[in-house]
């Protein structure tokens, strides 16, 4: 959320970030809101100065005896308070309003973020893994038809079971994924990531604090209740990704200087709608509706926080260098940031299998695995996290930062298609072998069932 005072004493600034990003905002009537919401607070101020001075009054009349001049007092000492009530009043619904307002207003893109309106004006700022391809993309298969091959990976059976979007991992596709998993998480640890385990459902305020409601209510699954029906702060949401339990965990306290920076590690499975996606990715794993990941959330003092995103950054991008996948780093324009975000990287692994119009020259496509990235106060302002300088000083607003350590599916395409050897078979990356105990090749698995051998189907 954005600081009022911000807003108010520098309009144009404000103005400038919005437009930048291509934000939808009436800033003006904001700024009027503000206004009349000073206008009455100082005007209730007056008021009840004016109500004290005649209570004072009221008790001296009374000491002197004078009766006609002490109802006239009380008389008009109840008129000031009807007139307290109803400034203070307009004064509440403006203050509910205006915070109403401020929440769907986004963050202001950090003055280092190149300009531009979408994803076409994203800046590739490096390459990695690209020297010496261990494939040629265009003797590839897609890990889809990889996946069923091998009868790792069963949408056909997701869909029936829960619905399209969703998928079952069998054999070695799901050791391969909990390889994942754990590989991930012992990494961040030696990174100094502390890690939480945390909750699955979280709360509309929780949502709130870290910018997913109101803004993104279409994207989420709501338990008990439709998406479309008013939400109260404590109903329910299937967590979308680990930053908002683990951003909230120290909501509304206070930490100290010494216990910054705090970096968490969190293992979760998230739930997305993908709401407005229809129709794309179809097929695969790239985009679903339930997918495995490890978030990195950090809380840092404000001055340290842009070091710290170059760090964080860098502690996500170890995992494809351990893994020896291919990838590139992107800086988001100002028009592709995300809601909270001031300043974003994203890191894109190379996935050969499936050409993509603008992906490299060797062909293949990009599929983003992370986005690291600095939400300022914005968050913290939200969900009140704040922090204490030193025992002695008022606690002020730290900065919150977080990064996908990494989205699991999309590793895992990664892996299958750029580990896939000539006989059909994949290859698993060095850095997981340990924990599938010891085995260097998925082979595939037969298929049960009498579809297996192309029976047993329905009329």
């Amino acid at each position: 959320m954005l600081d009022r005072t911000y807003l108010r004493d520098n309009p144009e600034a404000v103005r400038d970030g919005l437009e930048a990003r291509g934000a939808d905002v009436d800033l003006d009537e904001l700024l009027e809101i503000d206004e009349r919401w000073r206008e009455l607070k100082a005007r209730g101020d007056e008021l009840r100065h004016e109500r004290n001075q005649v209570t004072q009054q009221i008790g001296e009349l009374v000491a002197d005896g004078k009766q006609e001049e002490k109802d006239e007092a009380i008389a008009q000492s109840k008129e000031l308070k009807t007139d307290i009530e109803e400034v203070e009043s307009e004064a509440t619904e403006l203050q509910d309003e205006l915070e109403e307002r401020l929440l769907e207003v986004p963050q202001l893109p950090h003055e280092s973020v190149p300009k531009g309106v979408d994803e076409r004006h994203n800046v590739e700022d490096r390459r990695w893994g690209f020297d010496d391809l261990r494939v040629d993309a265009d003797e590839i298969t897609p890990h889809y038809e990889l996946g069923e091959d091998l009868d790792i990976i069963d949408e056909a059976r997701g869909a029936k079971t829960t619905g399209s979007g969703f998928y079952f991992l069998k054999g070695d596709g799901a050791r391969l994924e909990h390889a994942l998993i754990q590989f991930m998480l012992d990494l961040h640890r030696e990174q100094e990531y502390v890690d939480v385990f945390p909750p699955v459902p979280v709360t509309s305020e929780s949502m709130r604090g870290t910018g997913q409601l109101p803004k993104f209510a279409d994207d989420a699954y709501r338990l008990g209740g439709s998406n479309e029906e008013e939400y109260e702060d404590d109903d329910l949401w299937l967590c979308p990704t680990a930053e908002v339990p683990v951003t909230n965990m120290y909501a509304d306290e206070i930490l100290l200087k010494d216990d910054l920076p705090l970096k968490h590690q969190a293992y979760t499975p998230n739930f997305r709608r993908e709401a407005g996606e229809h129709g794309t990715e179809t097929r695969g794993i790239v985009r679903v509706h339930q997918f495995n990941k490890v978030e990195l959330v950090n809380f840092v003092e404000p001055e340290a926080s842009y070091d710290r995103l170059e760090a964080l950054l860098s502690e996500a991008e170890e995992v494809l260098r351990q893994l020896g996948l291919p990838y590139r780093i992107l800086e988001l324009c100002t028009g592709d940031l995300t809601f909270a975000s001031a300043k974003t990287y994203d890191i894109e692994v190379w996935a050969p299998g499936d050409d993509m119009d603008d992906g490299p020259e060797d062909g293949g496509r990009w599929l983003e695995v992370s986005s690291a990235s600095n939400f300022e106060e914005f968050q913290a302002r939200r969900a009140g996290l704040r922090y204490r300088p030193e025992r002695h000083e008022s606690a002020e607003y730290l900065h919150t930062l977080n990064a996908s350590g990494l989205a699991i599916p999309r590793v895992m395409v990664a892996i299958l298609e750029y580990y896939q050897n000539d006989d059909g078979t994949v290859e698993i990356p060095e850095a997981l072998q340990p924990y599938m105990g010891g085995q260097e090749v998925i082979e595939g698995h037969e298929k049960v069932g009498e579809s297996a051998l192309g029976a047993g189907e329905r009329e």
